[in-house]
C-alpha cells in the first residue's frame, strides 16, 4: 500500500526531474542543435566553460552578489522579526503584513520601479542626494554602483518571506529561557546570544543555504534593469547561461554551464552546512 501511494509522487518526480536531469548530462556532451544533427564532442563542452573567463567572472560576481544580499536579509529579518514578537498584537499584525506586501509584487514590476528611483535625470534617489550636495549618479550605467543598485531590491523583494520565518522561529523559543536569563541580569545581547541565536540555529541554517543559492541565481532583476551591463559587471551567472544559449545555436555549452553551476551551488551549499552545523550546534 505505501508504494502505491508513493507512486504518483516517483511517477511525476521521474518524468519531471530525473529524467530532463539525465537527458541534460546526455546532451552536455554533445554538440546539439534545433537545426542540425548532433555531434558527440566527450568533454569538449566542459573543457570550453572551465576555460571561459565570462563563466569564472560571472561566478565570482555572483558571489559578490550574495555578501551584498544575504547577510543584510539575515540581519533586517531578525531584527524586524525580534520587533513583530515585542509590541503588541495589532501593531505585530500591522507589521506583518507590511513587511510582507513586496513578496507578492512581481520581479519585472520591482524592476521597472527600480530603474525609475535610479533614472540619471529624474530619478528619486538623485534628488535625495542633490540635496545634501552630490551630483547625480548612474547608478545602473557605472560598473561601480551597479551591481549594488541590483542588490537592493533583491533584498527588498525577499525580506518578507525571510522575515515571517524568523518570526515563527523567535515564537518557538520557550519563555522560561528568557525569564531565567532576565532572572539572572542577562542583558538584551546575553539574550540574543546564548538564548536566541543557538535556538533558532536550524532557520539561520535554511535561510542562509537558501538565500544563497536565490541570489547567486538571480536572474530577473539584472535581466530587466541592466541586461547585465554595463561592462557585464551585472551578469550573473544564470543571465549568463541565458545569453549565451539565446546567442549560440548549439546548446551544448550552455548545458554544460548549467551543470558546473549546479556543481558549484551544491559544493559551496555543502561547505556552508558543514560549518554552520558543527558539533558544537548540534542540540
Amino acid at each position: 500500500m505505501a508504494y502505491i501511494m508513493l507512486a504518483p509522487v516517483l511517477v511525476l518526480l521521474s518524468v519531471f526531474v530525473l529524467w530532463p536531469a539525465i537527458q541534460a548530462v546526455y546532451l552536455s556532451f554533445f554538440d546539439w542543435s534545433f537545426y542540425t544533427s548532433s555531434q558527440f564532442v566527450a568533454w569538449k563542452n566542459y573543457a570550453n566553460v572551465l576555460g571561459d573567463d565570462r563563466f569564472w567572472q560571472a561566478i565570482l560576481r555572483g558571489l559578490e552578489f550574495v555578501l551584498m544580499t544575504v547577510p543584510v536579509s539575515l540581519v533586517l529579518s531578525f531584527l524586524i522579526a525580534s520587533l513583530a514578537v515585542s509590541v503588541s498584537q495589532k501593531v505585530s499584525t500591522l507589521l506583518k503584513i507590511s513587511i510582507y506586501i513586496p513578496s507578492v509584487i512581481s520581479g519585472v514590476i520591482a524592476s521597472i520601479t527600480f530603474v525609475m528611483i535610479y533614472d540619471y535625470s529624474g530619478g528619486i534617489l538623485n534628488a535625495l542626494i542633490n540635496i545634501v550636495g552630490l551630483p547625480n549618479q548612474a547608478w545602473l550605467g557605472d560598473p561601480r554602483w551597479a551591481l549594488g543598485a541590483i542588490a537592493l531590491p533583491a533584498v527588498w523583494l525577499g525580506l518578507g518571506i525571510s522575515t515571517l520565518i524568523m518570526i515563527a522561529a523567535l515564537l518557538d523559543v520557550p519563555q522560561s529561557f528568557y525569564e531565567a536569563a532576565e532572572l539572572e541580569g542577562a542583558s538584551w545581547w546575553q539574550r540574543t546570544r546564548y538564548i536566541t541565536l543557538p535556538q533558532i540555529k536550524n532557520v539561520l541554517l535554511f535561510l542562509l543555504v537558501t538565500g544563497f543559492v536565490g541570489s547567486i541565481q538571480q536572474y530577473e532583476l539584472p535581466l530587466v534593469m541592466t541586461a547585465g551591463g554595463p561592462q557585464h559587471a551585472t551578469e550573473l551567472p544564470n543571465l549568463f547561461i541565458f545569453n549565451h544559449f539565446r546567442q549560440d545555436t548549439y546548446v551544448g555549452y550552455s548545458i554544460a554551464a548549467a551543470l558546473l553551476l549546479f556543481v558549484v551551488l551544491g559544493s559551496i551549499s555543502s561547505i556552508i552546512f558543514r560549518i554552520v552545523n558543527s558539533e558544537k550546534l548540534v542540540d
